[in-house]
Parts: structure tokens; C-alpha cells; sequence
């Protein structure tokens, strides 16, 4: 009850710190608590995974860093698709952390790839690691927050959706049989700026937030499930609660840019005698503590 009472108590803070951004927009993202899994810069700290390719061959320069700005494109691809769904992998794993990513669609679908994948992408998190898939495996065993955005006016198609490649998830108090869980988000068209963010409870509880409305909740993410294809049997073990994993942009045949990726880490020291205690946390780490 503790976890969860945490978790609403944050939720609370963070909605009300939505409200006020024209007060502190960037105060709490300035005092050491955030880190940008993304620089501005280069891709050093990631890690490319992309379906028929060894991990680490970033195919085609599939993402790619431009204008400040993490880019996914495929005009460097020879002939159509052919499935070549890819994932960006921060070198980091974590388990209880507040999530933020701004992304928005631009371009056409590259020829060859699913219709579903018009306006489509996500972030893969609770992930396995991406030295774990075999070549041919095509999607990662992850959850994932979905990113979608409107084809046509009039035809609802929310964004922060939930989806379960080799997973399941506990959704209104039993194992959703769906491959994925629409959110209650607004429809948003274009090539706007989307802010989705995710907060990610180990392996209880996992919130979806877009442009600061909370948009879906659930619990107990774990292995099982389908979709998934291709991957080692000794890595999907169905049942296994998915209490931390590594983080994932993903490509799948529509172009998306990415400007920004942080991360707040929740999880460490909470014994206030130590000199690295935070207040933010809500998951204790005894072992990260450090004393003088």
C-alpha cells in the first residue's frame, strides 16, 4: 500500500506542476534530478537493434542524429521495408522511473511497410537486453508506450497506447488478453510536438501520461503473451514478472523525430544519513548508499 500510495502522491505533484508551467517551466528539470538519455549530439550512449541485422549495425543510418533532433528515416534503404523493424536501446537498464519523451510524425510510410505502422512508433521499456535477440527476432520482449497520431479528422486514434510484444499486462484487475490497450488520449493530427511520459513502478504499477493528462494505468507487466517472433525460448520465460529492463525508440516504417529523452531515476538510497539521499526516490536501494 505504501508503493502505491507514493505513486498517487507523485502523480498529484506532477499534475499540479503541469498546471503551472508558466510559473517553473524548467525549474525541476535543472537541479540534478533529470538526465538526458539523449545529448543533442551523437548516439554514443545507445545501442541499435534492427529485425535480419546483428545488434549494434544501425542499417541504412536508420537513426540518426540531425538539428539537435534524434531522427528516424529511411531513405538510405534499398528497396521496400521488408520488415526491417528497428529499436534504439539506451545502454542503461532501469526498474522505477518517470519517463519523458517529445516526439512527433513527419513524412511518408516507407514503401513496403504495414499499413498499421502509418503514424505509428513507440518507446519499448521493461525491455530485454538487445545482445539477448537472435537476428532474426523482429520485436523485443518490452512493453511498450504506443505513439500514434490522426489520419483523418473525425476517426478517433489516441496516442500512449498500451502494447505487448511477448508480455502481458494486468489491466482492470486481470491479465488483458489484447495485444494492445487504447488509452483515453485526445486524437492529435500533424507534425506537432507530443509530450509522453511514463511512469514505470518495477514490475506493480505503470502510468501513461500525454501532454499531462494521465491517459492509462495498469499493473504486473511479465512475459507471456504472443507477437513476438524469432527470439531465444530460454529468454521468454512466460509468468516472469518485468521488474526492470532497458528503454527503446523504435522504427517501423514511418519517420519520427525524437528532441527529447530523460529520464528521472526513483529507485536508491532513502536512508537520510546517507550523503546521496533523495527525496524524490519512492524505491529503496540500501546498497546504493554511501556514507562518509
Amino acid at each position: 500500500m505504501k508503493k502505491f500510495f507514493s505513486m498517487a502522491l507523485y502523480s498529484a505533484c506532477l499534475l499540479i506542476l503541469c498546471q503551472c508551467t508558466t510559473l517553473k517551466p524548467v525549474a525541476q528539470e535543472q537541479n540534478g534530478e533529470w538526465v538526458h538519455m539523449f545529448n543533442g549530439k551523437d548516439l554514443n550512449d545507445w545501442t541499435t537493434k534492427i529485425h535480419h541485422y546483428e545488434v549494434g549495425d544501425n542499417y541504412g543510418d536508420t537513426f540518426r542524429v540531425e538539428d539537435s533532433i534524434i531522427k528516424v528515416r529511411y531513405d538510405k534503404y534499398e528497396g521496400d521495408f521488408n520488415e526491417r523493424y528497428g529499436h534504439l536501446y539506451y545502454n542503461t537498464p532501469y526498474s522505477y522511473y518517470h519517463l519523458v519523451i517529445e516526439y512527433r510524425f513527419v513524412g511518408e510510410l516507407h514503401p513496403g511497410a504495414p499499413g498499421y505502422t502509418i503514424k505509428n512508433s513507440g518507446v519499448m521499456f521493461h525491455s530485454q537486453d538487445p545482445r539477448t535477440m537472435l537476428k532474426e527476432q523482429d520485436w523485443p520482449i518490452s512493453v511498450e508506450m504506443q505513439f500514434l497520431a490522426g489520419l483523418e479528422e473525425g476517426s478517433p486514434r489516441p496516442t500512449g497506447n498500451m502494447c505487448s510484444p511477448g508480455t502481458d499486462v494486468v489491466y482492470e484487475g486481470k491479465i488483458d488478453p489484447r495485444h494492445c490497450i487504447n488509452s483515453t488520449s485526445k486524437t492529435y493530427y500533424g507534425d506537432q510536438w507530443v509530450r509522453a511520459e511514463a511512469i514505470v513502478l518495477g514490475d506493480s504499477l505503470v502510468t501513461h501520461i500525454i501532454n499531462g493528462e494521465k491517459v492509462l494505468e495498469y499493473t504486473q507487466p511479465q512475459i507471456g503473451g504472443g507477437v513476438a517472433n524469432g527470439y531465444d525460448p530460454a529468454v521468454k520465460i512466460d509468468g516472469t514478472l518485468l521488474k526492470e529492463g532497458f528503454i527503446a525508440l523504435q522504427s517501423e516504417g514511418q519517420p519520427i523525430d525524437f528532441r527529447m529523452v530523460k529520464i528521472k531515476n526513483l529507485k536508491g538510497c532513502m536512508d537520510p544519513k546517507a550523503i546521496n539521499f533523495h527525496k524524490d526516490y519512492i524505491k529503496s536501494d540500501p546498497e546504493a548508499c554511501i556514507y562518509k
